[in-house]
């Protein structure tokens, strides 16, 4: 059984797997931070300053604090600004992977080839074809 194990761990599928996931772990780090400290700053400017972060609705009326972190030590609220960013974190993270595996699918996409002629067939053949189609039209 743990010779299985050890055959089905060193696949290639599985190693691949790891490593891709180790891969996207990190990739998803590299967008968080582009969507958080480059976009978001840039999508707040344009529309007055908003810090997409600390927009919430309080669900208690305990919570009267203006900062997301605070409101949440505070009770519960509804933090939808958290959901545009991490919606934004997706929509770029999804199309990146798209263009990736569009890519990847150009390069190896192989030109389809034109189907090969049949080779003619030999001149035995053409022969019992033709004493066919003289015996037919008799």
């Amino acid at each position: 059984m743990l010779k299985d194990f050890k055959d089905f761990i060193m696949k290639g599928n599985v190693v691949d797997l790891a490593v891709a996931v180790i891969i996207g772990g990190a990739f998803g780090l590299i967008v968080k931070s582009l969507v958080n400290d480059i976009i978001m700053p840039i999508v707040g400017a344009i529309f007055g300053g908003v810090d997409f972060s600390n927009l919430f609705i309080p669900l208690s009326s305990k919570v009267t604090a203006t900062t997301l972190e605070a409101a949440r030590k505070q009770g519960a609220v509804l933090a939808y600004g958290n959901f545009i960013t991490v919606t934004i974190n997706f929509l770029i993270l999804a199309f990146i992977i798209f263009l990736m595996v569009r890519m990847i699918n150009n390069m190896t996409k192989k030109k389809e080839e034109a189907p090969a002629e049949p080779p003619a067939p030999p001149k035995q053949e053409v022969l019992l074809e033709e004493i066919r189609d003289l015996l037919k039209n008799k």
